[in-house]
């Protein structure tokens, strides 16, 4: 049991450093962006965030009745 938690501290201590390592090395210090809509080849292939999927299906079919 101990030797798990002993295993585990270690794996997350080594993949702090490495965070840390990365955000060091960058000139501002910060990560890069994780949304689609901060994409230039999502963008280009027309993808959006799944929310403004939504948001654009609402809105052309709002006034759709469905049976």
């Amino acid at each position: 049991m101990i030797e798990t938690l002993l295993i585990s501290g270690v794996l997350l201590a080594v993949g702090m450093a490495l965070l840390l390592v990365k955000v060091l090395s960058r000139k501002d210090g910060t990560f890069s962006s994780q949304h689609i809509h901060d994409s230039k080849p999502m963008r280009d292939r027309g993808i959006h965030c799944v929310m403004d999927q939504d948001r654009e299906m609402r809105s052309q079919h709002r006034l759709k009745i469905n049976n």
